[in-house]
């Protein structure tokens, strides 16, 4: 299985600033082949990363994206809008989509289901609040996010990438320990595989949630962390190739 390293800038970078970055990023990771990397940059940046990636190895994400192909949805981007753009991943159920904009496990799985229907490869994030894993919640909390998200795309699996991404770590500068993170993506492997009847060969489980240049080398050494979701890490182009550095060495 190969990892995958991926970038989400989030609300960061201008088309000039993203531009910029890839200037540096890319002669960095020109000879990197054991890895899939992935970059996420804003919407207005996507065309012109598009360009940029274009005879690269990096694969372009998207950050969202609504599940129809057109219509009076005012402010949305659909799946056709990004295969026009070679968009070749998109970011599905992040925390901040789930908590600060309110979307809801059925209107994830209607991303999903559209995702895999345009060839775009999902990225499924999952995961549990602080108060939810205080209380001993977090293998219900993920496996009702996965099971919701996938359903009626389970034979699909192996298109799909899921996230582990605990929403106390993301951007708090606190991350779980491996030995948590370990335990958290053992009962994803073992669900999905349950979900798709073994057919999850393919499907990376990756950790998110504050993962740095500092912690990713003892992250990654765990059997079930396929690679990462980088936030704030992967807005420093150096930083970001220092953690893809650390995937290769594991």
């Amino acid at each position: 299985m190969r990892y995958l390293v991926s970038a989400n800038w989030k609300m960061n970078k201008t088309v000039a600033e993203s531009l910029e970055y890839l200037e540096i990023f890319l002669p960095k990771v020109e000879d990197i082949t054991a890895v899939d990397i992935m970059i996420a940059p804003s919407f207005t940046a996507l065309a012109s990363a598009s360009l940029k990636l274009e005879h690269s190895h990096v694969y372009l994400g998207a950050q969202n994206m609504y599940y129809m192909d057109k219509g009076a949805f005012t402010g949305e981007i659909s799946p056709l809008m990004l295969t026009e753009l070679d968009v070749d991943y998109v970011i599905l159920g992040h925390s901040e989509r789930r908590h600060l904009f309110c979307e809801k496990d059925d209107l994830i799985n209607k991303k999903m289901i559209s995702a895999v229907e345009h060839g775009i490869r999902p990225i499924l994030c999952v995961g549990e609040t602080l108060e939810e894993r205080e209380l001993g919640k977090t293998l219900n909390v993920v496996e009702k996010q996965i099971r919701t998200a996938v359903a009626g795309i389970e034979k699909d699996m192996i298109y799909i990438d899921i996230a582990y991404e605990p929403v106390w770590a993301i951007g708090t500068g606190v991350n779980a320990t491996p030995k948590q993170a370990q335990e958290v993506h053992r009962f994803i492997r073992e669900l999905i595989s349950d979900i798709s009847k073994g057919n999850d060969e393919k499907t990376r489980i990756l950790y998110g949630g504050s993962v740095n240049d500092k912690n990713a080398s003892e992250l990654i050494k765990e059997p079930d962390i396929n690679g990462f979701l980088v936030g704030t890490a992967s807005l420093d182009p150096d930083k970001f190739f220092n953690i893809i550095s650390h995937v290769i060495e594991a």
